[in-house]
């Protein structure tokens, strides 16, 4: 059986971030459920970019079914996460019941709010870094702590994303993702 993903959106969510993430997830074969923090409407995006979840993420009844929660960057959207009491509770429960929480961007500012993973490996959008004084802060592209994945920005999105793939499914599939993207031989060999 698929493992499934719960992608968090919001309204100032990173469109790239969003939508790499989400297609590339899905080619994997992970049953992807896509929840607004605002509702299932239509929400704009960071560069006024519109996408609309497949629900509301509080219509979701039991919110701790999936095997991970992925978090797309972007400055307001990232903001809405670290400010939610919903989210934060979603990513205390996941972190605390070893299931993959991962964010790219702005987003891991997230996991510092909801107070998980102190003093874990953690990476982010490269002017974040003094944010992180309670993590070991680091530079590579992806980061992967337990089961905290953390990525850069809207260019390191392929590997976040890939990255997730491998975590929750296995090395042979993300490489056959990969290739039938197209993608560089410089990102199939940090896999």
């Amino acid at each position: 059986m698929a493992k499934s993903v719960l992608f968090l959106l919001s309204e100032g969510s990173e469109e790239m971030e969003s939508t790499i993430t989400i297609d590339v997830l899905r080619r994997a074969g992970l049953n992807v459920t896509v929840a607004g923090l605002q509702g299932a409407q239509p929400l704009l995006c960071s560069r006024n970019v519109v996408i609309k979840p497949d629900v509301a993420l509080e219509d979701i009844k039991d919110k701790l079914a999936f095997d991970a929660i992925v978090l797309p960057g972007g400055n307001d959207g990232a903001h809405n996460f670290a400010t939610s009491p919903l989210v934060q509770q979603l990513l205390k429960d996941y972190y605390n019941e070893k299931k993959l929480v991962a964010a790219i961007c702005a987003a891991p500012t997230a996991i510092i709010a909801a107070g998980i993973h102190k003093n874990g490996k953690i990476t982010s959008y490269p002017t974040l870094e003094e944010k992180f004084t309670d993590y070991q802060y680091q530079q590579d592209r992806v980061v992967v702590d337990g089961n905290v994945l953390t990525s850069r920005g809207p260019g390191t999105t392929f590997e976040f994303a890939l990255s997730i793939v491998k975590y929750l499914v296995d090395i042979e599939t993300t490489k056959k993702v990969a290739g039938g993207m197209v993608l560089t031989n410089d990102i199939l060999a940090t896999l």
